[in-house]
């Protein structure tokens, strides 16, 4: 699951992040309103963690230009103690939760565990089908009928990606920031390496769905029995 924090305070920003990788999540931090909306619109995040005193651009605005844009990840807002008024606000503007400062990583996480349900239960109970395939991101395990095999959590996310852009090829770009992250030195070839393994597994399976490279453009999932 990758997160974005925009969080001005570099020091807190960055101790959070380090609990939040230390539990398998992916973490880019932005650390202005500007730049963290900019994050946003992309549209790559599971969830958003976001503060409301920002420079440059308030989080209030923020969330209310990222709602504006049709962006319906899930968003915990992190408020000064004692500020009601801030969190009716935030949750009037599009919220999905809230959290005053300082907090304990613990609670946080609980947060995050409880969104991250919610959303999997709006989407088939985390099961993403396409074509003869079923794909549970969560236990990274990929089938086809009575066939099944377990993926990486690298090869899990960029499969996610494909099915989730149905129809439309993904750039080497997107899934880089998707599966890096913005601030990343991965190279296109560390992509062709997981698009390469990734079609190794689903001919295991004996899957009628390929991922087509579409020459200096990207990738595009294409299913041979529809």
């Amino acid at each position: 699951m990758r997160i974005l924090m925009v969080e001005d305070e570099k020091y807190i920003a960055e101790a959070v992040a380090q609990v939040l990788k230390r539990n398998n999540y992916s973490v880019d931090l932005a650390y202005d309103g500007e730049y963290g909306m900019d994050c946003a619109v992309s549209n790559i995040y599971d969830i958003i963690i976001l503060d409301i005193m920002l420079p440059k651009k308030d989080g209030l605005s923020v969330l209310k230009e990222v709602r504006k844009s049709g962006i319906e990840t899930p968003v915990i807002l992190l408020t000064a103690r004692g500020e009601t008024e801030d969190k009716v606000r935030g949750l009037d503007t599009g919220a999905d939760d809230y959290l005053a400062k300082p907090f304990h990583t613990n609670e946080l996480l609980a947060r995050l565990r409880a969104l991250g349900r919610r959303k999997t239960e709006l989407v088939n109970n985390g099961i993403l089908k396409y074509g003869d395939i079923e794909l549970n991101p969560l236990s990274l395990l990929l089938k086809r009928g009575n066939s099944e095999i377990m993926l990486t959590l690298k090869e899990s996310q960029l499969l996610e990606l494909l099915i989730k852009r149905n129809g439309m090829i993904v750039s080497k770009e997107i899934i880089i920031e998707k599966l890096w992250g913005y601030d990343t030195d991965a190279e296109d070839s560390r992509v062709e390496i997981h698009v390469s393994l990734l079609r190794k597994k689903l001919t295991r399976i004996r899957s009628g769905i390929s991922i087509r490279a579409v020459r200096n453009v990207g990738y595009i999932l294409k299913n041979s029995k529809g």
